[in-house]
């Protein structure tokens, strides 16, 4: 039996509106007029016989039918934009686009991924390398590598790596006078990040931060690495993104403690790409490239 389904047109409008709470900010949103947002929020309400919004001057709010309907219409058209997000999958054929943080892009992912390629040729491989979250069905993105606590439904989310971290820095930083004790390090420079376990690890060493910590800051930990090899400070690196550093001798681990992350290293992908075989193919050589570091 057909359905009778409302007007089309009015349905993106109508959900904009509501999570906004503003036909004024859903026109802007949609590149629209206000006048265009009212006049389909108006045709969906007279289709369905109720009102969707109580409307305050400028400001708007729905009623409880429009509330109902909004989070149906919500999940409903999330499902049409997976399977979008599916066809073009199809579309894309063997190109496969990785989101990853520039970081794990640059001192984790490159050096290895020629291995991939050259395992699996068909496939072309794009690297998305951006410290945001990517949004799968917007930015074409196939699979991501995430850091952080996970796990991130309605994603598939695969954890594939815990991390550690550890005082490092050039075998040549204050002219070779490298630091014997932790406490020590309080009277050098400390090189920041963003997100870092500074604190956490002079706790775990019993050393007790009298002040914040000075020295540089940087958004994302492979320049703080870059400058840890320029003799430029201390760095606390993570034990994934040290590479071949300390065993070629750029960076010396200053001391043997090396405290856990909350976060790990997370696979994620749309659910409805879980049979996809170039996702397979990816989680499955990422997991042996691990499982080879460890060994």
């Amino acid at each position: 039996m057909a359905q009778r389904l409302p007007p089309l047109a009015t349905l993106r409008p109508f959900e904009a509106a509501a999570r906004l709470e503003s036909f004024s900010k859903a026109a802007d949103e949609l590149h629209l007029t206000h006048g265009a947002v009212s006049h389909q929020v108006r045709s969906l309400e007279e289709h369905l016989g109720t009102a969707l919004f109580h409307r305050h001057g400028k400001r708007v709010t729905l009623t409880q039918e429009g509330r109902v309907f909004a989070e149906r219409i919500r999940a409903a058209l999330t499902e049409i934009a997976m399977a979008a997000d599916v066809a073009r999958d199809a579309r894309r054929g063997n190109s496969l686009t990785v989101s990853v943080l520039p970081s794990f892009a640059s001192r984790w992912l490159m050096p290895r991924l020629f291995r991939f390629m050259e395992a699996h040729p068909e496939i072309q491989v794009n690297v998305f390398a951006n410290s945001a979250m990517a949004n799968f069905a917007a930015d074409g993105v196939d699979v991501g590598i995430r850091f952080g606590p996970g796990p991130w439904p309605p994603l598939v989310c695969e954890r594939v790596l815990g991390d550690e971290c550890f005082p490092v820095a050039s075998p040549k930083f204050n002219r070779g006078r490298l630091p014997k004790k932790a406490k020590e390090l309080l009277g050098l420079r400390i090189i920041r990040e963003d997100r870092d376990y500074w604190k956490e690890w002079f706790e775990a060493a019993g050393v007790e931060l009298e002040a914040p910590l000075g020295g540089p800051s940087f958004s994302d930990a492979s320049y703080s690495l870059v400058a840890a090899i320029r003799g430029e400070g201390v760095a606390l690196t993570r034990r994934s993104l040290v590479g071949d550093d300390i065993e070629q001798g750029r960076l010396v681990q200053l001391f043997p403690l090396a405290i856990p992350t909350k976060e790990s290293y997370w696979i994620v992908y749309p659910k409805e790409l879980a049979e996809s075989a170039k996702i397979k193919a990816f989680a499955a050589w990422m997991k042996s490239e691990l499982k080879t570091k460890e060994k």
